[in-house]
């Protein structure tokens, strides 16, 4: 299959001026970098239409076809992704597809990858929809070509497809989808499809072709609707007044003087917290505002008296005793014999901060409550109908099915509106069933910091052993850290034999040739609300053992890419995705004075990929900034590349803000940081050129739009290492913690 490059700044910048591109949609497609006759094809709907060939595609006689799409769209393009895939072995004319959500049936339109719940996360859809959606999309296309072939009275063998019609050769008849559709007969059970009838990837029209997202053009001219859009007749504005710490709830409320301000219409006790429900989002604001100096908390909090500072100094202090319980994740070979017989050791320790998701739309739902309270209708941007429902459905004490979910676009998740991070639904639910009313329930970007389900805090320390020849021979690497997995998963966490999988993934050395290997957990629980972030575990961990190994490569006088090659003799892929790299950035050559150059190798989940950084480093100040990021993925087959790219850069200006600045601190239980102000995040002048190229595979597919996240921190180590001679333990790498070690 032939590569495809691109870097994003030369397809994202054409010839064109500001004002040519606001002058009509006739510079869309142009200002989008998109071309062909795709561009602006498929489109979305609210419901299907025509008759329905399966749960999934239903077709009129005028031809239009209604794709069913069951993931949630937050911006990564699964909702485009995943219909095109049915389409591609439907033969579908992409002009006349329309996309519409699927309903929240489990059964029908759970994700396999999440045990059969409607739940879009880990860059998880199109790994685990891929095979079926092309199977579904086959048996469509089977069915239209079985009543062809009774309506012209030839065989089935005889016909071929093309764009929405199917063709007989042999008289020049054809009969569109559209046609067909008008008589069809639909047997009740599906057609078998083998392996072998699948297209194959030579015939492919739209998978690994560069197709425009369906949701774009709204977003573009504004038309996109968000949750925090929405607007119902009669409904109020709700708010809530949380508590400081999670569980501490309250003891006294005294909202004598909130009930009489302007628009106030109640004031509710909830079980964590005071929620004011008002004419305007504004009155409310302000209304819970002056509640502050008004509410007692009851009890102390899970997370009362725990400082982030100092649980940092504990944990390193208990990962690297041998004394310290630790429960093994992962085993390869003899750990303890290969270490006792190393001619020499090395070690290291890594830090890394909670963080905190910072999607730009902070949680938002509409929710009515029925006034007999046994039925509700919500609206929300969630990453999993299925538990935005059912968590609806046990906090009214009613059935799934009296819970009407209508699942919006979403201004970015990054896992916090995914899993068991429901609360948002829940506070308009609660308001609306106090209210007898609709509300919409929004959080401030306070609330949204103060209250955040954070990445958690972990030390990671590594232990290596070197034999006679300075072989690398054996890996210990033990990791302490926040609980994530039995709190926003429990049933995948006692499936996994209580392994903490969202805490520990990255840590196995994947593709590299270390024969002998432990990694172990040292679990902690702090009281600290913890959540996968973008990368989850890979972030932290892959930080701790990418650096680690280049600390190995120094040590050994080698040269980093030499030396992951040679690690990687055993994966082509591995081999493939660091000589492309190296080959994009000119490893090796001389950098201009004041630059350093680090690299860095991740195998995700399946999705291969390597990255490098060129940096400087104002030594006064201790500010790093970061000039040039290249980066190659292998993630199998590439169904929409142009994606795949957008996705990575997102991905690396994710990983940027996490290696260079965004950190949450607690202290006595309590988030420090507010707002954009002192949670800093990534800005324009902080983007460096991106250059990323895709390498298609014949391997199923794989992730996407988390997998470069974690290349941005330890590519960044290595790159100050190599500029400097010291190294960076403690991200993020704020200018105090870089002088730090420069002292």
């Amino acid at each position: 299959m032939t590569k495809t490059t691109t870097t994003r700044r030369a397809l994202r910048a054409p010839a064109v001026s500001r004002r040519g591109f606001m002058v009509g949609a006739g510079g869309f497609t142009l200002a989008l970098g998109i071309a062909g006759p795709a561009a602006l094809a498929a489109s979305t709907a609210t419901t299907r239409a025509g008759k329905a060939f399966s749960p999934w595609v239903s077709i009129t006689p005028d031809g239009i076809i209604t794709i069913l799409s069951a993931a949630t769209e937050m911006g990564q393009g699964s909702t485009t992704a995943l219909p095109l895939i049915i389409a591609e072995e439907l033969d579908a004319d992409w002009d006349k597809v329309r996309i519409v959500p699927a309903p929240i049936e489990d059964k029908t339109y759970g994700n396999p990858g999440f045990g059969g719940m409607m739940y879009t996360a880990g860059s998880n859809a199109i790994r685990s929809y891929y095979s079926n959606h092309r199977i579904f999309g086959a048996q469509v296309r089977k069915v239209l070509l079985d009543n062809a072939a009774k309506k012209l009275g030839v065989p089935a063998e005889e016909l071929t497809t093309g764009p929405s019609v199917v063709i007989h050769e042999k008289t020049k008849r054809r009969l569109s989808y559209g046609q067909i559709a008008a008589f069809a007969d639909v047997p009740a059970t599906p057609p078998e499809i083998k392996p072998e009838q699948l297209k194959k990837p030579a015939d492919f029209r739209l998978i690994g072709k560069d197709v425009m997202r369906v949701e774009l053009p709204t977003k573009v001219n504004g038309s996109a609707k968000y949750s925090i859009d929405l607007h119902i007749p009669g409904m109020l504005y709700g708010v809530v007044l949380r508590e400081p710490i999670e569980g501490a709830g309250v003891d006294k409320v005294d909202a004598s003087k909130v009930a009489k301000m302007s628009g106030v219409v109640k004031v509710v006790t909830l079980p964590y917290g005071v929620g004011v429900l008002a004419n305007t989002a504004w009155e409310a604001f302000a209304a819970r505002k002056a509640l502050e100096g008004a509410v007692t908390w009851g009890r102390k909090g899970v997370a009362q008296g725990f400082d982030s500072v100092k649980g940092f100094e504990q944990f390193s202090k208990e990962v690297r005793d041998p004394a310290t319980k630790a429960s093994e994740w992962s085993k390869v070979g003899d750990l303890g014999a290969a270490l006792t017989a190393a001619a020499s050791t090395l070690e290291g320790e890594y830090w890394s901060d909670l963080a905190y998701h910072a999607q730009m739309e902070p949680l938002n739902a509409l929710a009515t409550v029925a006034a007999d309270g046994q039925s509700v209708e919500i609206w929300c941007g969630t990453q999993s109908q299925s538990i935005a429902q059912e968590a609806t459905a046990k906090e009214l004490g009613i059935g799934r099915d009296k819970v009407k979910v209508n699942y919006t676009l979403m201004g970015g998740g990054f896992g916090r509106r995914g899993h068991r991070d429901t609360e948002f639904i829940v506070d308009a639910v609660l308001l609306s069933k106090a209210a007898g009313k609709p509300v919409k329930m929004m959080w401030t970007r306070e609330d949204d910091v103060k209250n955040g389900r954070f990445r958690p805090m972990s030390v990671n320390y590594i232990k290596a052993g070197f034999d006679q020849g300075g072989k690398m021979t054996s890996w210990h690497h033990r990791v302490a850290g926040d609980r994530v997995t039995p709190y926003v998963d429990p049933v995948r966490y006692k499936a996994g034999k209580e392994k903490d999988f969202i805490l520990m993934l990255g840590t196995d050395l994947a593709g590299y040739d270390v024969p002998h290997q432990l990694v172990e957990q040292i679990y902690k629980d702090t009281g600290v609300r913890t959540s996968p972030l973008r990368g989850v575990g890979f972030v932290a961990n892959r930080f701790a053992a990418e650096s680690f190994l280049d600390e190995v490569i120094v040590k050994a006088g080698k040269d980093p890419v030499a030396y992951r090659l040679e690690l990687l003799k055993a994966s082509p892929r591995g081999r493939k995705v660091v000589e492309t790299v190296a080959k994009q950035c000119n490893w090796g050559a001389k950098r201009a004075d004041g630059r350093g150059m680090g690299f860095a190798y991740i195998d995700y989940a399946g999705s291969i990929l390597a990255g490098a950084v060129e940096i400087s480093l104002d030594r006064a100040s201790g500010q790093i900034k970061v000039h040039n990021v290249w980066s190659a993925i292998d993630c199998g087959v590439a169904v929409q590349p142009d994606n795949i790219v957008a996705q990575s850069e997102s991905s690396i200006v994710y990983g940027l803000g996490l290696a260079l600045m965004e950190t949450i601190n607690i202290k006595n239980g309590v988030v420090q940081e507010s707002n954009f102000y002192d949670y800093a995040v990534p800005r324009q002048s902080d983007i460096p050129q991106m250059f990323v190229e895709v390498i298609p595979t014949a391997n199923p597919p794989s992730g996407v739009g988390q997998m470069a996240t974690p290349l941005v921190t330890p590519a960044v180590a290595n790159a100050f290492a190599q500029l400097t001679g010291k190294r960076l333990r403690h991200c993020p790498f704020t200018p105090e913690r870089v002088k730090k070690a420069l002292a």
